[in-house]
Order: structure tokens, then sequence, then C-alpha cells
């Protein structure tokens, strides 16, 4: 199966520059090839507000062989769609990700067995405690999968943390990181540092991890996850990097 699905892969575009870089121009920085300036799918000029974030840009650039892999560019993705489709609509990325506090991951408990349990209270209750405490976002756990209603102080506390986020660099990097994990809370709790790239990756798996201590490992599932876990380090990299 794997050799057939190699075999439909498409038909990458040929490498047309030798060097990547990165120029300073109106208070941006953007990513040139060859010194001409690089745009995005939608022909925006691909600049960013950091040094640095244009740096990792073009390292990705770089690195390419003979043929442009955008499967090997996860920064280079994020920045796109930050650029084309973030930046004109900022109002509604954050409606979206409001949308995640009012069914996050971490409200949701296991009754049994009593591991899961405690693994699931062990990885969500610091976020939710960060929750509260930075946000006064006081939350209602349930047991199961039956939807549980949350406050909307809590909820609105949630948007006004989000929507504190000017960037849509940042904000991109924030959806990503809430879309894989399934929780914005643990993305926003990563964000603020109270949880480094292991604990928030891990605690977005925590029922994963338990079925694969249980059953065994399933090479297809672990590939899927380790590809989703590279896409959540770079979009955890485009947060910290718009900011330096």
């Amino acid at each position: 199966m794997r050799a057939a699905q190699a075999g439909m892969k498409p038909t990458l575009p040929k490498r047309f520059y030798k060097e990547a870089g990165v120029e300073e121009r109106d208070g941006l920085f953007h990513l040139t090839l060859d010194g001409r300036t690089a745009k995005t799918p939608s022909k925006h000029p691909l600049a960013v507000p950091s040094q640095a974030l244009a740096e990792a840009l073009a390292e990705e650039w770089q690195v390419q062989g003979g043929e442009i892999d955008p499967s090997t560019m996860p920064v280079t993705r994020i920045v796109n769609s930050a650029i084309d489709g973030v930046a004109p609509r900022m109002a509604e990325v954050v409606d979206d990700l409001v949308r995640y506090a009012g069914s996050d991951l971490v409200y949701y408990r296991a009754g049994e067995p009593e591991r899961l349990a405690k693994s699931q209270d062990d990885a969500w209750r610091p976020v939710l405690d960060w929750a509260l405490d930075a946000h006064g976002a006081r939350f209602t756990l349930g047991e199961g999968v039956m939807h549980v209603g949350q406050p909307e102080e809590a909820v609105a506390a949630i948007r006004g943390a989000i929507e504190q986020i000017g960037s849509p660099f940042a904000l991109a990097a924030l959806h990503v990181m809430t879309t894989l994990s399934g929780s914005v809370l643990i993305a926003l709790a990563h964000a603020a540092r109270k949880l480094d790239t292991e604990q928030a990756w891990a605690a977005a798996h925590v029922d994963e991890l338990y079925q694969e201590s249980v059953w065994g490992e399933d090479y297809e599932a672990m590939e899927r996850r380790r590809r989703r876990e590279a896409d959540f380090r770079a979009a955890s990299l485009v947060y910290r990097l718009t900011q330096a």
C-alpha cells in the first residue's frame, strides 16, 4: 500500500534558484531567491515581521534538493496561510478558535479505566488551572462524549485572550496548534509557556498514548502523528519567532 501511495505522489516543481536569503525592506524581512523577492501563492510578497522568522523561511528553501517539496516546508506553509488567508480575515479566525473553547478536548474525561482518567487529569489539570489563574476562566468538566455547556464568561475570557494576538502570523500559528491538538486551551497554554512543546503534544494525545500502551503501536497511526507533530512544532516556532 505504501508503495502504491508513493507512486501516486504529485510531480514536484524543480528547484529554480541557487540561494535563498533575507532582505530587510520597509520594516519587513523578505525571503529572496537569487536576490528576487519571493511571493506567496496569492502573489503577495513573502515577508515577515522578524528577521529570525525570515531566516527560518530561508533555511527551509535553502535545504531543498533538486525539487521543491512543500511537505518539508511547514514554516513556509504557515506563513503563506498567514499572509494570504489569515491577515484579511482575522475576526473570522478568532471566531473559529473561540468555538474550540466551547467544546475543548480537556473538558471531557473518561470515568474508567482509572489509569486513563488519572493520565487525563495529570495532563489537563495544569491547563485548566492556567486558564483560571491567567484569565479567570473556569470551565465545566464532563464524563464521556456528551456535550457539556460552558459558562459564557469563561468562553468570553478566552476570546479576550485570543483577540490580544494582533499578529496574523501568531494567530495562524495558534490556529494550526489548535487544530492539530484539538484544544485551544492547550495551544494557548503552550503559547504562554505554561507547557513546553513535548508536554503540549503529549497532553493532546493522552487517549492515543493510553490505547497504544494497552494494544500496542500502530505503524500508520504513529507515522500520521509524527507528521502532525512536525507541523505542531513548526507552528510553535512561528509563534515564538513572530515575537522575536
